[in-house]
């Protein structure tokens, strides 16, 4: 077996799976983290020893798991040939057995894809660890708690893991758990153990040496914007502030700040590029304004909206604009305001498969997609910002700022088509 090396910062994890007298009212770990900051390896590997050494019994979760089982089963083969320790397992329906002891890992979602509750977790008093990847996409404190007070072995001691990207602070998450704890806090503080790395934890040889150049290149932007006054920050270009947002809140993994009254509740996930829902693109044209281009794409059933940003910039000519969006929107349609017809018709006459639609109603369509789940790809960083500050008026709770908007209104203008009584449910 090679040696394998963690940050120190998991220390008190193992130590927890020695029942280390320090760490006896610890029942819950959060372990957080920006890009390339090993959590979902380390937690992985932390899994395997704790199955095959202490012999836990523990329930592998993600809210869903339709796409993504395949892919964790591969991570936890993964860990255990690290180790040395594959051969000792038996899998089978989703379950890795221990051969030498009680130790057992079980996958499952929170969810069946009917949207009843797992079969998996209406038994588990003889669970020893629950660990929760993308706890992110938990939608309430509630859903978690309930499975975690499942959790009864009495043989060890018993330990709850949620692993995620730090989302908004409106989450729960943050209101459950971060009230007051420092940004990027490791530690005990009562019955919770906090993790959190970032990509220097991992170190620079563990990561591809693309990504390590530019995340040392947004470093630079993030420390240069610290340095300066609040009246010097407000004068500087949207891209250094962007830039800055995202070494922040993507690669530090802290979590986001919103405008007072912000419309918009979403979460980080990743677009479902097999398209298991209805896939539509919306524009938003502009000049001085951004032009926005953003896939969606809607699963009516689980009520689950998905966005990725294609295009957002200013000052782009309409053949610009469509050498950077043709090979992202394919033979996707694309459906954009009627209020600009020359657009469109520039677009169509070169190739874009895209129409014209009726304005929607600001507040209906904000109304329709407050019903659903919103999604947002990681590297959507423009929509990400707009969904940040997109508030309401401060004089008219009713109606919204008149700013923030244009990525929002393309992906409004694709919601509003893909949920129209045209495409069946």
């Amino acid at each position: 077996m090679s040696s394998i090396k963690f940050s120190k910062k998991y220390e008190p994890l193992f130590q927890l799976l020695k029942s280390n007298d320090k760490y006896k009212n610890v029942d819950t770990v959060l372990v957080s983290g920006g890009r390339d900051s090993g959590k979902t390896f380390g937690v992985g590997c932390v899994c395997v020893l704790a199955t095959a050494d202490w012999n836990h019994r523990l329930l592998y979760t993600r809210y869903t798991m339709s796409s993504t089982d395949n892919s964790i089963t591969a991570a936890l083969e993964n860990r255990m040939e690290l180790f040395g320790l594959l051969d000792e397992f038996v899998y089978a329906n989703h379950d890795y057995y221990h051969k030498n002891s009680k130790g057992k890992i079980s996958i499952t979602g929170h969810k069946t894809s009917s949207g009843n509750q797992s079969a998996k977790l209406k038994s588990l008093e003889d669970y020893s660890m629950f660990v929760t990847e993308e706890g992110e996409e938990l939608p309430s404190y509630e859903d978690w708690k309930k499975i975690k007070l499942s959790i009864r072995a009495k043989d060890v001691q018993c330990i709850n893991v949620i692993v995620f990207n730090p989302p908004t602070k409106k989450h729960w998450l943050y209101s459950q758990f971060y009230e007051g704890v420092p940004d990027g806090f490791n530690g005990v503080i009562g019955n919770v153990m906090y993790i959190h790395t970032n990509y220097l934890d991992l170190g620079k040889d563990n990561i591809a040496i693309q990504n390590w150049n530019e995340y040392e290149r947004l470093r630079l932007v993030y420390e240069y914007y610290l340095s300066l006054s609040k009246e010097e920050r407000e004068q500087l270009p949207s891209k250094t502030i962007r830039e800055y947002k995202e070494y922040k809140n993507i690669v530090l993994g802290s979590f986001r700040d919103t405008a007072e009254g912000v419309i918009f509740d979403y979460t980080i996930g990743d677009f479902p590029e097999d398209n298991t829902g209805l896939v539509f693109v919306g524009a938003d044209q502009g000049f001085t304004h951004p032009t926005a281009f953003v896939k969606i794409c809607v699963d009516r059933k689980n009520k689950k909206l998905y966005a990725k940003e294609l295009f957002y910039k200013t000052n782009q000519t309409t053949s610009q604009i469509y050498d950077e969006v043709k090979e992202q929107c394919g033979y996707t349609r694309v459906w954009c305001d009627s209020a600009v017809p020359m657009f469109i018709a520039d677009l169509k006459r070169k190739g874009l498969n895209i129409y014209s639609c009726k304005k929607p109603k600001i507040n209906d369509s904000i109304n329709a997609i407050l019903d659903y789940e919103l999604i947002i790809d990681k590297n959507s960083l423009n929509l990400q910002t707009e969904l940040d500050n997109y508030s309401w008026s401060t004089k008219d709770k009713e109606v919204p700022i008149d700013d923030f908007n244009h990525a929002i209104d393309a992906m409004r203008y694709a919601f509003t088509e893909a949920t129209s009584k045209r495409y069946k449910a």
